[in-house]
């Protein structure tokens, strides 16, 4: 596979799809212990993710912003490679449902008396926020490219 040496290849996979495949200037994404960025000529690394954002800026187009539920990241030869347990677009976000979500999960953490259950409510809430703040960051992009 020929990459240029400003780019690195990026895949990004959930369970049964293939959601992006292609070359980037750029890639963010919220690994187990901190947000990683990676860069061409990356050091080789293997990662959890946790829920949140990871970021693509292609080498042509827009920006890409993409919820990630968990997974794993490996950057190995100027290849990066996502393999996620869920990961969504924008437009497959359910906002209205992605607010519920994080309502219930501040209530259960408000409720919980088990570290268990308060364990779970904190990823459920982490899910919901990231979903939200991917949201976010596709409206502020979508508003940089066309100001009203």
């Amino acid at each position: 596979m020929d990459i240029p040496a400003s780019l690195v290849q990026v895949d990004v996979t959930d369970v049964g799809r293939l959601i992006f495949s292609g070359h980037c200037k750029r890639v963010t994404a919220p690994a187990a212990y901190g947000e990683v960025c990676i860069l061409p000529r990356h050091a080789p690394l293997l990662t959890a993710l946790r829920p949140g954002i990871i970021r693509l800026q292609p080498d042509a187009g827009e920006d890409q912003f993409l919820y990630v539920s968990g997974g794993f990241l490996e950057v190995k030869d100027s290849v990066v490679s996502i393999l996620a347990d869920q990961v969504l677009r924008s437009d497959e976000i359910d906002a209205e449902r992605a607010t519920e979500a994080r309502g219930e999960a501040e209530q259960q953490l408000r409720e919980s008396h088990f570290i268990e259950d308060r364990d779970v409510a904190k990823l459920d809430l982490a899910k919901a926020v990231a979903q939200l703040r991917v949201l976010q960051h596709a409206e502020i992009h979508l508003l940089k490219k066309h100001p009203r």
